[in-house]
């Protein structure tokens, strides 16, 4: 693709910074705070940029400025050329882990936060003891929008969704297994179907209903488990199975971390589940980053030696 050098001299590039600012914000106040600008300095950028794009780019409304499709269509390509910019331009100078100070944000659900934080702190204390990390809880369903904002640098879980800015590097495939107290069910690995569905279950889903993927595969069989409690997170789970005659099935690497950890049993699950994979998402703008490129592939070393002990 040729460059048209008469009509891209006449853009100018800080109206491009100025845009991501603002679609990032949604104030002009804050937009001109972290560019380093006025708030009126900010109100003409704005409007320079209404007249470049022919759009209103953004409204008012009762919950604050609003993007329209227009402005959202053009967020994505405008922050990625920007950072392509940044990369190649302004020559960032090589990550060193050793010397690094840095604050990486990452999203993930606290099952994969108990399989992977552990292991990559005790890595950033020997060998990047500057770095430091800002956890915060995501889905699925809200890992895009927080990648996108700009909230996030990166995300860990299972994601089967993205755009073409999204970029997305697999770790490892988990599988599920069951989580119980053999002195409070008096049973011993492996557990049969008929014991399975003998006692109450555990549940640990975000959805509002008391539904999962083992109830899926009951479904078809036209059986049916008792599900005494669901909760959004893991945390608690083991607690309530050292203590409870109750049963739960979990990902596996979660599973046998808890019984070493509590002293309890893991099974088999005695019904066939389907595998599920988790990766690693970040936004395109970040793809040539060297620290983000560091810590992509800490994490991703870090999963492989997993593997191997499992």
């Amino acid at each position: 693709m040729s460059i048209d050098h008469a009509n891209l001299s006449r853009l100018d590039l800080n109206l491009l910074v100025a845009f991501d600012a603002l679609l990032t914000e949604r104030s002009v106040t804050r937009a001109a705070s972290r560019v380093g600008l006025g708030q009126s300095a900010m109100s003409h950028n704005l409007a320079r940029l209404r007249t470049l794009f022919g759009d209103e780019l953004l409204t008012r409304g009762a919950d604050g400025m609003r993007p329209t499709p227009r402005a959202l269509a053009l967020a994505d390509p405008v922050r990625v050329t920007l950072a392509q910019i940044q990369s190649a331009v302004l020559q960032r100078e090589a990550f060193d882990p050793a010397t690094a100070d840095r604050v990486f944000r990452i999203g993930l659900a606290d099952s994969i936060e108990v399989a992977v934080i552990p292991g990559l702190m005790e890595r950033l204390q020997h060998q990047a003891p500057g770095v430091s990390l800002r956890l915060r809880s995501t889905n699925r369903i809200n890992i895009l929008e927080d990648l996108d904002s700009g909230n996030l640098d990166l995300g860990i879980g299972v994601f089967d969704h993205g755009q073409t800015h999204h970029k997305r590097r697999q770790l490892y495939t988990d599988s599920f297994l069951c989580l119980f107290n053999p002195e409070q069910l008096q049973l011993t690995p492996p557990i049969s179907l008929e014991d399975y569905l003998r006692w109450p279950h555990v549940l640990t889903s975000i959805a509002h209903d008391a539904h999962g993927a083992v109830d899926e595969a009951l479904a078809k069989r036209k059986l049916r488990r008792s599900i005494v409690m669901t909760t959004p997170g893991f945390l608690a789970v083991p607690f309530v199975v050292r203590r409870a005659r109750v049963i739960t099935t979990m990902p596996s690497r979660l599973a046998r971390y808890f019984s070493e950890t509590f002293g309890l049993a893991t099974s088999p699950v005695p019904i066939p589940l389907p595998s599920f994979t988790i990766s690693l998402l970040w936004h395109a703008s970040f793809d040539n980053d060297p620290g983000h490129v560091w810590l992509r592939q800490t994490v991703a070393g870090l999963a492989a030696e997993d593997n191997l002990e499992l």
